[in-house]
């Protein structure tokens, strides 16, 4: 969430980066609207504040005019106590009101964007950073996109899955359990060797803690909620992990704070349908481990290029074709100032496949989080990143795919000691 002053002494910035974000002209106005509400609830705040100042006055002379004997005076005091408690009842229910609506207002702009983000309307305008430097590998005529594979070797199976759940709930089997837990193995003994404090954070959150990292109200329709009990299902990590400090004020040398996590993920992906989101291409359930960092405004876009480099270093050992993608303003996520997106190629399918976000917040989760430092006097608010370290579904799916040979599916070097085997056979 921005900051009114923010907002007050950086308004153009901020119209233009909305306007990057693809905001027609009539929905900058919410920008006066919240200033406007700003200037209201200052006013209404003062003259609350001088009524109380006089309330507490009054009050503290009441018992010594009794005292004194001054009893009309005091009675006069104390006449005048209730007339401006009734007083304050229309300013602070007016306080109380443009409060609500300022605060609504402000969880409905989105975070500005940084410098870099590119213009552009949707993903089809995203700017690639990071080429693939070779030729993009190509299978014989036979070759069998993954969900094709994967009845072959048995390794998954999404008619049991929609059995017990329903379309988009992959039951993984044998091998396929077997490559998913090594990779998720993988996956944290590597963050764990970059620094990163592992972390087992409930699966399911509060609406405060949805709240503070962004996903509501702007993806409420995304995720899964248990209405009886208040709770959201996880639609990433990132939600616990980083709520742990929420809160918080933090010393300087507290940073870098750099925490990883593995966690099922559950995500409606409504309106989702055609050839593109057969398989594992896209599901409702899936694991991933991901990456977040807390650390000094100085110093969080030199973490943001660390983190690239660790997701980079992760496809590299995959030996998987990889590039990396810089979001434009119509594809930017709600709350990120600044996302680079990691795809892997599919062979067999002769597509890109994500599987990977890395984003930079800056201030905008933490104002909701109230996660601050102290910076000598004064208390500032620390910045937010996070990232897919790596999202494993689609990273199954590039692996059986790309490796497939007659014999079975090869399997990188780096995968060996944790599956037990370095290829998949027929059963």
């Amino acid at each position: 969430m921005l900051q009114v002053p923010f907002l007050r002494e950086n308004k153009e910035r901020v119209l233009n980066g909305l306007r990057k974000r693809n905001w027609k002209e009539e929905d900058l106005q919410i920008i006066d609207r919240i200033l406007e509400l700003d200037s209201s609830r200052r006013k209404l705040l003062q003259e609350v504040e001088q009524l109380q100042a006089r309330l507490k006055q009054l009050s503290g002379e009441i018992g010594a005019l009794y005292k004194q004997g001054k009893r009309e005076e005091a009675e006069a005091s104390k006449a005048e106590v209730s007339s401006l408690k009734e007083q304050m009842k229309t300013p602070e229910e007016q306080l109380k009101k443009v409060k609500a609506e300022l605060e609504q207002l402000l969880l409905e702009v989105p975070n500005v964007p940084n410098d870099l983000v590119p213009f552009g309307k949707s993903e089809d305008d995203n700017e690639i950073y990071k080429a693939w430097p070779d030729e993009l590998p190509e299978l014989g005529e036979n070759a069998l996109p993954h969900w094709e594979l994967a009845k072959v070797y048995q390794l998954f199976d999404l008619e049991l899955g929609t059995k017990l759940t329903g379309a988009g709930f992959p039951v993984y089997l044998g091998q396929g359990a077997r490559l998913e837990r090594a990779l998720i193995n993988y996956f944290l003994d590597r963050a764990h060797r970059a620094g990163y404090l592992e972390v087992s954070p409930p699966l399911l959150v509060n609406a405060d803690t949805a709240r503070a990292t962004g996903q509501l109200p702007d993806k409420e329709g995304q995720m899964y909620f248990v209405e009886r009990d208040g709770f959201y299902l996880i639609p990433t990590a990132e939600v616990p992990v980083t709520n742990i400090y929420r809160g918080a004020i933090l010393e300087e040398e507290d940073f870098p704070i750099k925490l990883t996590g593995y966690t099922p993920c559950f995500r409606r992906e409504a309106g989702s349908y055609g050839a593109h989101v057969r398989g594992l291409n896209r599901v409702h359930q899936f694991d991933k481990v991901e990456i977040v960092r807390i650390e000094h405004p100085d110093r969080s876009y030199a973490a943001l290029d660390e983190m690239l480099e660790h997701v980079s270093s992760l496809l590299d050992e995959l030996e998987l074709p990889y590039r990396i993608v810089r979001l434009c303003g119509g594809d930017l996520g709600f709350t990120s100032a600044l996302t680079y997106d990691f795809e892997v190629y599919s062979a067999a399918q002769k597509r890109w496949l994500e599987v990977s976000s890395v984003s930079n917040f800056e201030t905008y989760q933490s104002n909701r989080l109230q996660l601050r430092f102290k910076d000598g006097k004064k208390k500032r608010l620390a910045h937010t990143l996070n990232g897919s370290a790596l999202a494993l579904a689609r990273i199954v799916a590039a692996l059986l795919e790309n490796n497939q040979t007659e014999n079975g599916i090869e399997l990188p070097k780096v995968l060996h000691s944790y599956t037990g085997f370095e290829r998949i056979e027929k059963p």
